[in-house]
């Protein structure tokens, strides 16, 4: 039961984006569609799995002093790790996440979880953290960008079901994502409060 908490916990309960508000730089900056936003979720959940289980096996060889720089050095060995998969089989994908890749080491959602959970506590339950957690992330983005696909340019997935006539151009721009997190985010604490 408690295993199933910890890799549920990051769904709904602390979600990293609608809850904990973590990570909102790739959150507006790459939802301009589903794909952006699934590709950024896989591969922020890649990185939060694999350090936060090097992370948990290290924790006690890792001196104080030094532990929030050794947990950097751990993120950026499987961003440049994930990076380097995107640009070799998905160039597309790398093409439109650009900058935002690199950006993984310095997300807080990854940070947090390596000082606040793997830091703490043992292998398993710290990669069924990371998989919680990266799902929950992958989710919110990959919701955010759907939303913003549709009313922007009405397609799902680079699919077009809806004529051109009835894109909200505000919807893929800057302004759209803002708009789309704050409604969802009321929407995702609507359904948590208690009845």
């Amino acid at each position: 039961m408690k295993k199933l908490k910890i890799l549920t916990n990051g769904i709904l309960k602390e979600n990293p984006t609608f809850v904990l508000v973590l990570g909102m730089c790739p959150t507006l900056g790459v939802t301009t569609s589903a794909f952006n936003g699934l590709g950024m979720g896989v591969a922020t959940m890649f990185v939060l799995v694999l350090s936060n289980m090097l992370i948990s096996m290290l924790k006690n060889f890792i001196p104080d002093r030094v532990r929030i720089p050794a947990f950097i050095v751990v993120i950026a060995t499987f961003v440049s790790i994930v990076d380097l998969l995107i640009k070799g089989y998905l160039p597309s994908l790398g093409d439109s996440l650009g900058l935002f890749i690199p950006l993984i080491v310095v997300n807080c959602i990854v940070l947090g979880r390596a000082e606040a959970f793997a830091s703490k506590n043992g292998v398993f339950d710290s990669i069924l953290d990371g998989i919680g957690m990266g799902v929950g992330f992958t989710l919110s983005l990959t919701l955010i960008g759907a939303v913003r696909e549709i009313l922007g340019s009405g397609a799902i997935f680079g699919h077009a079901f809806l004529p051109a006539s009835t894109n909200i151009l505000v919807f893929v721009l800057a302004p759209g994502a803002f708009i789309v997190l704050g409604l969802l985010m009321a929407l995702i604490r609507h359904i948590q409060q208690p009845k």
